[in-house]
Formats: C-alpha cells, sequence, structure tokens
C-alpha cells in the first residue's frame, strides 16, 4: 500500500506522509530557518521512519542538525533502528552526554550493540550510567556469541507457574497493570524456571477460572537455546507464524524471548547481506556516507575484481595469433563469457540462498548437482543453436557458428558445477559464500569461456 494512502486513526493526524515528502519537509525547514518547527512534529512520527529520514539526510552537518531535534524520549529507539554506519558515525560525532542519555531507554540487546560499536570512552561513559543489575544484563548479553539467540533476546517478560489457578494469574495481572509488548500468552515455568509451555491469553480469559495453569497451557509451544544460530531463530518465526519466541539456556530454563519486530530486523538485515556482499560493500552500508569513506570501503574488492580481469586477459593473449588471424573471434568472445556469467549467477544466488535457509544438506547435494547439469546442458543446447545460427548469419562461417555453440555449452556446464560447488566449498571452509563467490565464479566463467572459445578455434580453425 502506497504510503500516501495510509491513514492515522487519529483523524487530526490526518494521511501519513510519504519517505520523499518527509525529505523534502526537513530541508524545507532547514533551509527556511524553522527547525524549531520540527521536533513537535518528529514526535508524532514513527522512530522507524524517524531513523529512515536521519539516513537519508545528504550531509554530516545536516544529520547532527536533525539529532538535535528529535526529541531524547525517542533518540534511544531511533540509534538502534539506524543502519550500522550511520549509527557509527552518530557515536562518535554527537556528544557523550547525549548518547549516554539515549542509551539509558534502549533494551538490553539493543544496548549492548550501541555499547559493542562504541569507541573506548564512550563506551565505558554508558556501562557507567547503568545500574547495577542493568549493566550485568549487557556483559551477560555481550557474552554470548554475536549471531546467537542469547545476543538478541529481550530479558523482560511475565511467567507463571504451571500449578495456580487461573484466577490467581487473573489477580497478579491486575496488579501488575500492564504487560511486555507482544505478549499474547504468558510463558509457563516450574518452581525451578524450567519452561514448560505457553499459557494463552484466550485461556486466561475464557476458561475456568478454577483450573490450574498445568490443564490449559501449550505444551507444544517451541523455545531455542541461548546459542542457537539467529539463522534458525528466523526460520522459525517464517515458518511458525510466531508472535514471540522463548529462549532457554541448557538446563532448559527461560532466559528471555525474542519478538517480532526483532526478528522483522534481522530478516531484513539477512535478506540484504548476501546482495552487498556479493556487489562487494559492507553491510549496513551508508548511502549518504562521505566520498572518502565510501571511496576505501570499496577499493580492495574492486582490486580483488581487476586481478581477476588480469587473469582472463592473459588468457585472452594466449590465443594473440588467432584472433588476428580470424577477426569474428574477438567480435563473439564476450558473448560466450556473458552467457556463461549469467548462467553461474543464477545458480550461484539459489545456491546461497538455500544455504542460508538451511535447505541445502548432504543428503540433496548430489541431485541438486545433477539437476544443475541437466538445466545447463539443455539451456546450453538451446542457446548454442541460436546464437549459433546468429553468428553464421552474421561472418557466413559455418565453423565459427559451431565453435561459438560448443564453447557456449561447455561454459553454461562450467557455470552450473561452479555455481553449486563454489558455495558449497567456501561454506564448508567457514568463509561467507555471498562475500567471495560471484569474484571466483566471474572469474571461473571468463577463463572457462575464452579458453575454450579460443581453444577450440585454434584447433579446428587455423
Amino acid at each position: 500500500m502506497p504510503e500516501e494512502n495510509v491513514i492515522s486513526a487519529d483523524p487530526e493526524v490526518g494521511p501519513i506522509l510519504a519517505s520523499d515528502e518527509l525529505i523534502r519537509l526537513v530541508l524545507d525547514h532547514f533551509t527556511s530557518g524553522r527547525e524549531e518547527e520540527l521536533p513537535a512534529m518528529i514526535a508524532g512520527w514513527p522512530a522507524g521512519d524517524t531513523a529512515a529520514l536521519l539516513e537519508a539526510l545528504p550531509q554530516a552537518a545536516l544529520r547532527r542538525r536533525f539529532w538535535a531535534l528529535i526529541p531524547e524520549t525517542l533518540r534511544g529507539e531511533v540509534l538502534h533502528l539506524s543502519r550500522a554506519q550511520v549509527r557509527a558515525h552518530l557515536l562518535k560525532s554527537v556528544d557523550t552526554e547525549e548518547v549516554v542519555a539515549a542509551a539509558t531507554s534502549m533494551e538490553t540487546p539493543n544496548l549492548a550493540k550501541v555499547i559493542e560499536e562504541a569507541p573506548t570512552k564512550l563506551r565505558e561513559a554508558i556501562l557507567e550510567s547503568l545500574g547495577t543489575d542493568e549493566r550485568q544484563n549487557v556483559e551477560d548479553t555481550l557474552a554470548y556469541p554475536e549471531d546467537t539467540a542469547g545476543r538478541l533476546m529481550q530479558r523482560e517478560w511475565v511467567a507463571v507457574n504451571a500449578d495456580v489457578q487461573l484466577d490467581d494469574v487473573k489477580r497478579d495481572l491486575f496488579e501488575r497493570g500492564s504487560l511486555p509488548h507482544h505478549t499474547t500468552s504468558l510463558m509457563v515455568v516450574d518452581r525451578e524456571g524450567v519452561f514448560l509451555g505457553k499459557l494463552p491469553l484466550e485461556a486466561l480469559l475464557t476458561m475456568d477460572p478454577e483450573i490450574t495453569v498445568r490443564d490449559v497451557m501449550d505444551t507444544s509451544a517451541i523455545a531455542v537455546n541461548v546459542r542457537t544460530p539467529l539463522t534458525e531463530v528466523t526460520t522459525l518465526f517464517e515458518r511458525r507464524d510466531l508472535v514471540y519466541l522463548p529462549v532457554v539456556d541448557d538446563a532448559h530454563r527461560l532466559q528471555g524471548r525474542i519478538t517480532i519486530d526483532e526478528a522483522v530486523h534481522l530478516i531484513r538485515a539477512q535478506a540484504e547481506q548476501p546482495m552487498m556482499q556479493m556487489a562487494g560493500l559492507e553491510e549496513g552500508e551508508d548511502l549518504m556516507a562521505p566520498v572518502a569513506a565510501s571511496v576505501k570501503g570499496r577499493l580492495f574488492w574492486l582490486g580483488i575484481n581487476l586481478v581477476t580481469a588480469f587473469l582472463a586477459s592473459w588468457v585472452i593473449g594466449l590465443f594473440e595469433a588467432t584472433l588476428e588471424k580470424i577477426v569474428a573471434l574477438a567480435i563473439l568472445m564476450p558473448i560466450v563469457a556473458s552467457m556463461g556469467g549469467a548462467a553461474g549467477n543464477q545458480t550461484l544466488t539459489l545456491a546461497i540462498r538455500g544455504l542460508a535457509l538451511g535447505q541445502i544438506t548432504d543428503a540433496n547435494t548430489r541431485w541438486l548437482a545433477i539437476k544443475g547439469v541437466t538445466i545447463s546442458v539443455i539451456n546450453g543446447i538451446v542457446f548454442a543453436l541460436v546464437v549459433g545460427i546468429c553468428a553464421w548469419l552474421w561472418f557466413n562461417e559455418a565453423g565459427v557458428a559451431l565453435i561459438l555453440g560448443a564453447a557456449i555449452i561447455i561454459n553454461l556446464l562450467a557455470a552450473a558445477i561452479s555455481g553449486m560447488v563454489i558455495p558449497l566449498v567456501l561454506d564448508r571452509l567457514g568463509i561467507d559464500p555471498a562475500l567471495s563467490g560471484s569474484i571466483i565464479l566471474t572469474t571461473v566463467t571468463d577463463v572457462v569461456g575464452f579458453m575454450s572459445f579460443l581453444g577450440l578455434a585454434t584447433l579446428f580453425l587455423l
């Protein structure tokens, strides 16, 4: 649904402005000297929209001015929802007192992330501002590996004992006065804190108040260990339609929970990661970052790509004599490499996605490899005929057309095998396939494509 068609439940608020309208609105207030009107407006915007707007401002100075206008009660959430590079810039450029004040309103996992990313002096200042219990919670969170459930779990939940009556639970909730966000059920534990299941609020409100929690609780409710990889956590949210997921320790004692909003942020980050890394960009890349920072971040992978390009050029140089005698080869040569690269990237993308979702295992790898080879052979024959006929009509050289078709079949076959094998090997070696898989694949398809096309031409046409 377009944002301009989204209407607030409060008739005085009216339509919610689209992102481009918000950017124009803020920039107009900056240029016209009406900044004092912005804080009241920002207070009515969702924190996610404010974070996105902060990221869209094109200059560091404008971001600092805009940050100063964000109400203090919203700064913690805006800081958490900002992308990594934007957050890093704010942590370095904003006054320490402002960051400390913003951090005190953040939930434990978000606060732990900010502390981990902050410069040393700022990290110490934030920790000193925390109470004993809160500081211990942060330190406990940071003790878990970065990509595990323990790092993401929140430590605010409502748990009830399995042996109490529903009427006692209702009385306790009434005295409590409120529930944490995304509480659609209460977690059930025994006297040692071991997780037993969930008590749906629907059952609490509709069942006989004299029966015990144990009689109506959902014992099929799942929980994850504190060391469960976050990729498995997001898969559970996607497949089980969860609102929150309990997190337990090795003794199955309840330690916290992960809510749907955190899972959504995590799913988005996981979806963006392969795309960014395949392009040689950092996760959380700041679109509006200064030129110097962007250049520094991209030089390395461009340099790697240059090395592979020289390798492909070296292969071409091996057949210099062939190219001098048959000029048509130089004209048609890019077709072979391009077809192989396109086909290989299709397989590579599917393989990386399958690994990320846990769909590729030792049990089905062979079947997937056979499927990839079969598809490549069929596609290779089809495109070999199409491209071969076009080349024959273009240059009136049947030999060149046949060599071109054969080279396309060979390169598509190599692309399919490489597109499947490269991510599997990299994954076994503990290297993220999305980070370097596309560069390796491009090198393989270029080298195999040029070698097969020019090699066959040398053997049969000279």
